[in-house]
């Protein structure tokens, strides 16, 4: 009697439902994603799934605390290949590496950037760690500036009472960083963040979705602004 040949196992199987779960995302959208449906594509049952994510929510809260984390390693990787003395040199090298992960890893941007998935609602208590790491390289180096003596800026808006205990939270994840530092650095993340969404999303006239030029024109703008000669 023949025996029935058992199912081969999927090694890091957490890991491959991940990475089942953004090629989903990249096909069909994140609004789309669904647990079932990767567990066809795996060939396993959905109640291996739920061993790692009982539900699609949980799912999509890994995938965007690892989005977050990725986005944050490129971020300080690009700070730190920098010199500390040479702020202007990190200043740029933080802007290009912001872009070029957008551009690399557009799904991940738009899930953690874009348009909210109908239903969702991320705990912040779990995602927020990674979301306030992701832009540190850029609030690091604008207090840099600032503790220098050249942060062109000498004013901030005053926090209104009902955003104070959440930017108390904000700033206990920061770390030590002077108020006025904080408020420049949120504007420039604005700024450059606005022209990678338009241009990922083609919406970028009359360039489309090679804003270059554009993007570097308005890093060189930013520095001219805030940063002191």
């Amino acid at each position: 009697m023949v025996r029935p040949v058992k199912k081969k196992q999927i090694p890091h199987l957490q890991e491959a439902i991940k990475e089942t779960a953004w090629k989903q995302i990249t096909e069909l959208g994140a609004p789309a994603l669904s647990l079932r449906a990767i567990a066809r594509e795996l060939k396993i049952t959905a109640p291996a799934i739920y061993n790692y994510f009982p539900d699609r929510d949980a799912l999509v809260t890994a995938l965007i605390i690892d989005a977050f984390t990725s986005f944050g390693d490129s971020q300080l990787e690009a700070r730190d290949s920098v010199a500390k003395e040479d702020l202007v040199g990190r200043f740029k090298a933080i802007g290009i590496a912001y872009r070029n992960w957008a551009h690399t890893y557009q799904q991940r941007y738009q899930l953690i950037f874009g348009t909210p998935i109908p239903n969702y609602e991320p705990p912040i208590e779990k995602v927020f760690p990674s979301s306030a790491r992701s832009i540190m390289a850029l609030f690091s180096v604008v207090e840099d500036f600032r503790a220098a003596g050249k942060l062109n800026a000498d004013s901030f808006p005053e926090v209104k009472e009902e955003y104070k205990v959440h930017f108390e939270m904000w700033m206990a994840q920061v770390g030590e960083l002077h108020p006025l530092s904080h408020f420049v650095a949120m504007i420039i993340w604005a700024r450059v963040h606005g022209i990678v969404s338009l241009e990922i999303q083609g919406n970028l006239p009359p360039f489309g979705r090679s804003g270059d030029e554009l993007y570097l024109y308005e890093l060189a703008s930013i520095a001219e602004q805030f940063i002191k000669e």
